[in-house]
C-alpha cells in the first residue's frame, strides 16, 4: 500500500508552495481519476493537495470582454446545465452530457477533466509495459488490443488517447486555459494544452513543475456557433462509455452559406484533433455532403489504424459528415449515440 500525506490548501499560492516542495504531490478535488489510478498503483502520491476550500476556483462568471470564466472547481454538470453556458456556448453543455454518468458529472470539476489519464488498457496495468506509465518500457498497445486507440498524432512509443467529451467541445470553441505556477499566471490556448505523444508521451500537457489549472474562458466570438452545432459521440453501448469516435462541429451560417466553422475529433488521438485547413475549406460554401466530405478528408489526413481500430477512419469521416450535417440544420444530437460493436 502507498502511504501518502495531506494537505488542504487554503489558497491558490498555498497550493502551488505545497506542490513545489514535493515533486511527487498531486492536486485533489473530485478525484474521479486521480484515486482509481491510486487504486492501480498507477499513481502513487507522496501528498494529495485538497484544492476543494479555494473560493477563486470557483463559479462561472463573465469576464471583462464577454466571454465566460469557468473556475477549476467548477463541477461538470454546473457548467452543463448553467444557463449561460446553454444559452451561449450549447455545444459545450452537450459534450459535457455526452460522457461518464450524472453522479460522475457531480463530482468531476473542470480542471480535473482537462488533466485526466487516458483511459488505455495497459497504462493501468502495472504488469504490462507502457511508456505513458513507465518511460522506456515499451507500447503494449502497439500490437496488442488497440481498437479504442489513436489513429492520428500517435508516435512508435504510444497509441493512446485522451478520454474526455468535455475537452473536445471547448477545442471546438477554442477555449484558453488559465494556469498559476511558481513564476505568475499564464494563458495556454487550448489547442496547445494538451500534447501529442512524440518521444514523451509521460507529458500529457503543457503545464510545468508547479503549476495548476485556476480557470477555463469561453471567449466572447464562439457564441456566434450557438444555432448551429451538434456533438456526436459514438461508442460501444448506448451509454456510460468512451468514444470510438465523437464530433464536435459548429457553424456559423448566412443563409445557405457558412461562413465560420470549427470541427474536434476526441476518441482517435493524445488529444482534442482540430486541423485549421479542414475548418477553412468549409467557408464560403453551401452546407451540402460534398463540402462535408472535403473537410472531413482533410481533418482525417494522414490518418493510420493498426490491427484492431482501422474501421475508426471510415467511422470517424462519415461521423464528421453526419455532425456537420446536424449542425448546419440546427439540429443538435447530444444524445444521438449508436451501438458499434
Amino acid at each position: 500500500m502507498n502511504r501518502f500525506s495531506y494537505h488542504r490548501a487554503s489558497t491558490v499560492e498555498d497550493a502551488i508552495r505545497a506542490l513545489n516542495a514535493e515533486p511527487a504531490a498531486r492536486i485533489i478535488a473530485g478525484g474521479t481519476n486521480l484515486v482509481d489510478l491510486m487504486k492501480y498503483d498507477v499513481e502513487t502520491p507522496s501528498t494529495l493537495i485538497d484544492v476543494t476550500r479555494i473560493e477563486t476556483l470557483k463559479g462561472i462568471s463573465e469576464t471583462q470582454d464577454g466571454g465566460l470564466r469557468i473556475g477549476a472547481l467548477v463541477p461538470n454538470t454546473t457548467v452543463a446545465y448553467d444557463q449561460q453556458v446553454t444559452a451561449r456556448f450549447p455545444l459545450l453543455a452537450s459534450a459535457i452530457l455526452a460522457g461518464a454518468t450524472p453522479q460522475l458529472r457531480n463530482a468531476a470539476t473542470t480542471g480535473g477533466n482537462l488533466n485526466q489519464r487516458t483511459r488505455c488498457y495497459y497504462f493501468n496495468d502495472r504488469q504490462t509495459p507502457c511508456n505513458k506509465r513507465e518511460p522506456g518500457s515499451g507500447c503494449s498497445a502497439i500490437g496488442g488490443l488497440n481498437r479504442i486507440h489513436a489513429i492520428l498524432g500517435a508516435s512508435e512509443h504510444c497509441i493512446a488517447t485522451h478520454p474526455s467529451d468535455m475537452c473536445v467541445g471547448l477545442a471546438a470553441l477554442a477555449a484558453e486555459v488559465h494556469v498559476a505556477g511558481p513564476g505568475g499566471e499564464r494563458v495556454i490556448s487550448f489547442a496547445e494544452y494538451h500534447r501529442l505523444p512524440g518521444d514523451a508521451p509521460e507529458r500529457d500537457n503543457t503545464l510545468q513543475p508547479g503549476e495548476m489549472v485556476v480557470a477555463v474562458i469561453l471567449p466572447e466570438q464562439a457564441q456566434v456557433y450557438a444555432g448551429h452545432y451538434s456533438y456526436l459521440k459514438l461508442r460501444d453501448r448506448l451509454s456510460y462509455a468512451f468514444a470510438l469516435v465523437s464530433v464536435a462541429a459548429a457553424l456559423e451560417m448566412d443563409g445557405g452559406t457558412i461562413t465560420s466553422a470549427r470541427l474536434a475529433l476526441g476518441g482517435v488521438a493524445h488529444k482534442p484533433w482540430r486541423r485549421a485547413e479542414a475548418e477553412a475549406v468549409l467557408v464560403g460554401r453551401a452546407a451540402d455532403e460534398a463540402g462535408f466530405a472535403a473537410a472531413a478528408d482533410l481533418l482525417l489526413e494522414g490518418a493510420r489504424g493498426h490491427e484492431h481500430n482501422a474501421f475508426k477512419i471510415d467511422l470517424a469521416r462519415r461521423a464528421v459528415i453526419r455532425a456537420l450535417s446536424q449542425a448546419a440544420a440546427g439540429t443538435p444530437q447530444s444524445q444521438t449515440d449508436k451501438r458499434i460493436a
